[in-house]
């Protein structure tokens, strides 16, 4: 998300998956008590798509392991406040 910021693109969030698997189809989950550092998360960036394209190379050096998809969205409702310090 730094990284995105950094290179001037519009957006970003990230959310934590609470359970998931992928290409190894091993399970990783969070269970009570437990402090996993495997779990699931989702990037999502918002620019144009020429903005995202151009980021894709910076994504293949920090993404060793994981998917990466380019999703075209119809945009319905935009509202930006003040800039707020961080």
């Amino acid at each position: 998300m730094e990284t995105a910021r950094k290179h001037g693109l519009s957006g970003a969030t990230v959310f934590k998956g609470v359970e998931g698997f992928g290409g190894h189809s091993v399970v990783h989950a969070a269970r009570v008590f437990d402090l996993s550092t495997d779990l699931p998360i989702l990037i999502e960036i918002v620019d144009t798509e020429e903005k995202i394209r151009d980021f894709i190379p910076l994504l293949d050096d920090m993404v060793h392991e994981g998917l990466v998809t380019l999703e075209t969205v119809e945009i319905i409702h935009y509202k930006s406040g003040s800039p707020k310090e961080a």
